[in-house]
């Protein structure tokens, strides 16, 4: 492993980091927009948002708030509801689909994580200083994506809008009342967001994201070839 100052470790970390939060928001705001599209909607096709390239998706405050804190957002994908046959649940389905997206791409990591790990240990007896390195920084790396896809779904599934939460969740209640609520997503939002800044969901969200990342390496870990890392 590198042996870094406390400075060289936090900036390798960051460089290391920048790459997964790029893939994981355009993956998720991707997944939203496709499964919009699925449902009759070419709303996000039209502006573009099909698409994996970054440019289209990130959000410059959002990006950083995932670079350094794990949790952020991406520009949210335009849908219109109009076109689906059942516009709350489809509206729900549309929600979910980034969350989902994350925690499947959480899952791939943790099997690459695991895959790489056992290459390493089974074909390089004995490795040179580069080998290590590289070794080093792609572990890292995953381990990086895999908390950030965590983090992602997450922090996207509290029912409080504007997150997909909120759409999956209110799907439950009277219109009336959803409909109502939504009125004031835009205040509702910011006194999310000073309430993340005081700290007041760090104990909850890290709890259900350790539990992920847990749960995920345990079950990989019941693969026999997997057993020794």
């Amino acid at each position: 492993m590198f042996n870094f100052n406390f400075s060289t470790d936090w900036l390798i970390s960051i460089l290391l980091t920048i790459p997964g939060v790029l893939l994981a928001l355009s993956v998720h705001e991707c997944a939203h927009g496709w499964m919009s599209y699925k449902l009759g909607d070419p709303t996000a096709r039209n502006f573009g948002r099909l698409t994996l390239n970054p440019i289209k998706h990130i959000d410059p405050i959002g990006l950083i708030c995932m670079i350094f804190f794990h949790f952020g957002w991406a520009k949210p994908v335009p849908v219109n509801a109009r076109y689906y046959k059942k516009p709350r649940r489809d509206m729900a389905l549309v929600a979910a689909a980034g969350p989902i997206s994350n925690l499947l791409m959480c899952l791939v990591s943790v099997v690459i994580t695991h895959l790489s790990a056992f290459l390493f240990y089974t074909f390089a007896t004995s490795p040179t200083e580069a080998v290590l390195n590289i070794y080093s920084l792609w572990m890292i790396f995953l381990t990086n994506f895999t908390l950030l896809n965590a983090s992602l779904a997450v922090f996207n599934l509290i029912p409080i809008p504007p997150l997909d939460g909120s759409r999956i969740a209110f799907i439950f209640l009277p219109p009336k009342f959803y409909f109502g609520i939504m009125r004031y997503e835009r205040y509702i939002q910011i006194a999310m967001f000073v309430l993340l800044y005081l700290g007041a969901f760090d104990r909850i969200l890290s709890f259900f994201v350790d539990g992920i990342v847990n749960g995920l390496y345990a079950l990989i870990q019941l693969i026999p070839i997997f057993q020794f890392y």
